[in-house]
């Protein structure tokens, strides 16, 4: 697990390391493009390493905003607190991770932050209505195993930076279809040609590498979260009911988006995407519940 956890720390700072060459890239062939000269580099410089700093820091804070989430209070949510309470024991967390609550009826959960002592476990209405206690404390389990082995580092850095690319792309081709970028071929050099052209690669490619990238840190994670959650708990049969209620559930959950949908514990669009699929960001229900039982 140590292995793991020094594994995931280093792909966090690699890709927050690739994010700010990608933006930077991304950013000055727009500037370049809209004809803004030598001040191009210079923005998206300032542009690549602000977006970058934020997404790091604020990456709890942005993915709460966008799944609509709010505090969970120890009066109406005594259950949830009591149990997360004894899972900090069990796992050895050095903090409490925060508790957040999303209105929503399909029961799903998710956690995000930079760290164990900066974490945010959020869950839906739907999953403190349907799931029992042992069901509710393996969904918890998952998610704090997801915090200790610091994958919530990497999703919710994921997350913030593939949304992030998604709108400066949708920006971009707002404003080449409305006529906001001039070509003047009298001002560009080879080199900045070059550079242009590298940019709009990168700007034609970025959802495809966001999805590459989500899909190469979710899938694996899921499992070895799961194999950590009973590590916890000792109990594998109420995380595999709370897995069979939450993937058979057959509400939609609203604020689910393509940025966020790695996050959750089981994937949220319902009918769209089959799990087994090539571009699904988890695996099948059936293969986790089939990979917990041979824990017994």
């Amino acid at each position: 697990m140590f292995e793991d956890i020094k594994k995931n720390k280093i792909k966090s700072y690699f890709i927050v390391f690739m994010f700010l060459a990608f933006i930077s890239a991304i950013v000055y062939y727009i500037c370049m493009a809209l004809n803004l000269g030598e001040l191009s580099l210079i923005i998206a410089l300032i542009f690549a390493v602000v977006s970058t700093w934020g997404s790091y820091y604020y990456s709890d804070k942005i993915v709460l905003s966008l799944n609509k989430a709010r505090p969970a209070t120890k009066e109406e949510n005594a259950r949830l607190v009591n149990i997360l309470d004894a899972l900090v024991v069990s796992s050895g967390l050095p903090a409490t991770p925060r508790l957040y609550i999303v209105e929503d009826a399909q029961p799903n959960a998710f956690a995000t932050g930079r760290n164990p002592q900066n974490s945010v476990i959020c869950v839906t209405t739907g999953l403190l209505d349907k799931l029992e206690y042992y069901e509710l404390e393996g969904v918890l389990a998952h998610e704090m195993a997801h915090i200790k082995n610091y994958d919530i580092l990497l999703s919710a850095v994921v997350s913030v930076m593939v949304g992030f690319v998604v709108i400066i792309s949708d920006l971009f081709t707002r404003v080449a279809f409305w006529g906001g970028i001039r070509r003047d071929n009298d001002r560009e050099s080879k080199g900045n040609g070059i550079i242009m052209l590298i940019g709009l690669i990168f700007l034609i490619l970025s959802p495809i590498f966001g999805k590459l990238m989500q899909l190469a840190i979710s899938r694996k994670r899921e499992f070895l979260a799961d194999a950590t959650a009973v590590e916890f708990t000792r109990n594998p049969d109420g995380l595999i009911s709370a897995l069979e209620k939450i993937s058979g559930d057959p509400n939609e959950l609203k604020v689910a988006n393509n940025a966020t949908e790695n996050m959750y514990i089981v994937n949220p669009f319902r009918g769209k995407k089959k799990s087994s699929s090539l571009w699904s960001t988890h695996p099948s229900t059936a293969d986790r519940i089939e990979a917990l039982r041979n824990l017994k």
